[in-house]
C-alpha cells in the first residue's frame, strides 16, 4: 500500500519515533512524504521514502494530487492544531481530499497507531477495490 506521511514542524520528532516503532510494518509498504519529513524519517529509521517538495513549497499539493488520482491508500498527517500555518488551505485540502476519496487519515498519534496496526493485520485490504 502507498502511505502518505506529513508532519508539522512541532510533530516531526513524533513522526520519526512512530516510524522507528513501526518500521517492521512500514518497510513492507511504499512511503511518500513531504520533503523535510521524508528526509528526517529516512535518517531516523532507515526506511525508504519517496520525497515530495517541502510542504510549504508545494509538497502538500503534490500529495493531494496523488490522493485525487487514488494513488495513496492511507495518510498519517501529524498536525499541530494550536499553531496557525501560512499554508493552512493546503493542510485543510488534504483532510478534505481524504474524506472525499475514502482514504483513512490519522491526524494524531493515537489514530496513526490504530491505522498502522490495522494495516499490519490486513484490515485495509479493502482499499484494493478502489484501484
Amino acid at each position: 500500500m502507498n502511505i502518505g506521511l506529513v508532519a508539522h514542524d512541532s510533530k516531526k520528532k513524533l513522526m520519526q519515533n512512530l516510524c522507528i516503532a513501526y518500521k517492521g510494518t512500514l518497510e513492507n509498504h511504499q512511503l511518500y512524504a513531504t520533503g523535510t519529513t521524508g528526509r528526517l524519517v529516512e535518517e531516523a529509521s532507515d526506511l525508504t521514502v519517496h520525497k515530495y517538495l517541502s510542504g510549504h513549497l508545494g509538497g502538500t499539493q503534490q500529495l493531494g494530487a496523488q490522493i485525487e488520482h487514488n494513488e495513496i491508500d492511507l495518510v498519517i498527517f501529524l498536525r499541530d492544531p494550536l499553531t496557525a500555518k501560512s499554508h493552512e488551505p493546503d493542510v485543510n485540502n488534504i483532510v478534505r481530499l481524504c474524506d472525499a476519496h475514502n482514504i483513512p487519515l490519522a491526524t494524531n498519534l493515537a489514530t496513526a497507531e490504530l491505522l498502522i496496526k490495522s494495516l499490519d493485520r490486513g484490515d485495509l485490504e479493502w482499499r484494493e477495490m478502489y484501484k
